[in-house]
């Protein structure tokens, strides 16, 4: 199994990035996916999650309710995260995660990505 993510780079406060979690050796359709973040100096936090089937449940930590949007694709075995209204506190890596229980907390998943640097400043 392999998750790659790609789409972070440097962006100013209130700038966008759309974060893209390609993955392979599994079958996409059948699990949950999530994203988490970890900022310097900091743990590893829930930031998004979405049901296998896309139009199912979403949910969101607190910080990026508004903002961020999760979505999938199962045809192109791709997950989404759209970033707006980015701010300095959302520096972090960001991983990409799968597994076959929905949640909020990293033992929901199984696998993960190798995460991809996000940096808000200006």
């Amino acid at each position: 199994v392999q998750l790659v993510e790609s789409g972070g780079g440097l962006v100013q406060p209130g700038g966008s990035l759309r974060l893209s979690c390609a993955a392979s050796g599994l079958t996409f359709s059948s699990y949950a996916l999530g994203w988490f973040r970890q900022a310097p100096g900091k743990e590893r936090e829930f930031a998004a999650a979405i049901s296998w089937n896309g139009g199912g449940s979403t949910y969101y930590t607190d910080s990026v309710k508004g903002r961020f949007t999760i979505s999938r694709h199962n045809g192109k075995n791709t997950m989404y995260l759209q970033m707006n209204s980015l701010k300095p506190e959302d520096t972090a890596v960001y991983y990409c995660a799968a597994g076959l229980r929905l949640g909020q907390t990293e033992n929901h998943y199984d696998y993960w990505g190798q995460g991809t640097q996000v940096t808000v400043s200006s």
